[in-house]
């Protein structure tokens, strides 16, 4: 019994330091010429491609090697980008012309721009119903675009302003509704809000990143704390302390680890014990106004976008 003991022990031991033992950190950054605010940014993993809202462009890099590869012109007012792979298109949120641009993702040539509601930010692609959500910050609604056609499914009334979403590929989408603080569960197919819940004690919610398998929502709030939501029952678990101004989240189902990108320069990194319990890992220390990230799968590295002097760059902060 003994030696069992001590045996468990010393593996308890390795876990945690195997877990805590590698640390994030900035390990590159990649100046972007032009200047111009930024928001989102999106990986395409399978092609190896990294898409970065710039401007009233979209700058298309290489995630391997963090070469330039092309850009999207003409996205006025560029905040979100979301893809199809299987059907080899992008979608663009223009927020000043309120429409969304279609490309190819291939030649990254337009295809065609739709009108959506006033304002589109955030926009996610939902596999299941193969339709591309764009949600409209000044309409209090969501558009939903056929991802085939480019055609208009339908208009969804959130009741207030959108925020980021996450699809669970089994036909709903969540959305934040930041200044209710509420999660929306919206059903992809029949176009409705089917749940209204409320995510106190976090307030003002801002990302959302979901392990699917486990059915859990990890929601991003301005009251600088991270939730965890049932997402079939909208309950929350529990909240963890995070940085200043989040403004995106991450899940990586390989490490276990959930992301949170902090305006005032940070990550915080948290790790799921189990789909009930959850430590903090560590605060990566990045720059101001690095709030907004995308996860490459494939690598576990995270990209988020900022400036320094003047100099728009993207940062790669990895092991």
């Amino acid at each position: 019994m003994k030696t069992l003991i001590i045996f468990v022990l010393s593996m308890n031991l390795l876990a945690a330091s195997a877990q805590s033992g590698a640390r994030y950190r900035v390990v590159e950054k990649i100046p972007v010429a032009g200047q111009g605010g930024w928001d989102y940014l999106a990986v395409d993993e399978g092609a190896r491609r990294l898409y970065v809202s710039h401007g009233n462009q979209v700058e298309v890099l290489d995630v391997d090697s963090g070469a330039i590869v092309g850009k999207i012109t003409n996205t006025l007012g560029v905040h979100g980008i979301a893809v199809a792979p299987g059907l080899g298109r992008g979608f663009v949120s223009n927020g000043q012309s309120s429409s969304v641009t279609i490309f190819d993702l291939k030649t990254l040539k337009t295809i065609s721009e739709v009108s959506v509601g006033k304002k589109p930010d955030a926009i996610i692609y939902d596999p299941s119903t193969s339709r591309v959500f764009a949600f409209n910050g000044d309409s209090s609604s969501a558009t939903a675009l056929d991802a085939a056609t480019g055609k208009a499914a339908g208009t969804v009334d959130l009741g207030g302003g959108p925020e980021f979403a996450v699809a669970d590929g089994s036909g709903y989408v969540y959305n934040n509704i930041e200044d209710a603080s509420l999660v929306l569960k919206i059903n992809s197919s029949s176009l409705k809000v089917e749940q209204r819940w409320p995510t106190a004690p976090c307030a003002s919610p801002s990302s959302i990143a979901m392990d699917r398998q486990n059915r859990r929502l990890f929601i991003g709030c301005r009251s600088k704390v991270m939730a965890v939501m049932n997402a079939d029952t909208g309950h929350v678990i529990r909240t963890l302390p995070i940085g200043d101004h989040v403004d995106a989240t991450a899940f990586d189902p390989a490490s276990r680890l959930i992301f949170n990108s902090n305006g005032e320069g940070t990550i915080t990194v948290i790790h799921q014990d189990d789909p009930d319990k959850y430590s903090i890992v560590e605060n990566v220390k990045t720059l101001p106004k690095a709030k907004t990230m995308a996860l490459d799968p494939k690598t576990h590295r995270l990209f988020l976008s900022t400036a320094e002097e003047g100099q728009f760059e993207v940062l790669v902060v990895g092991r």
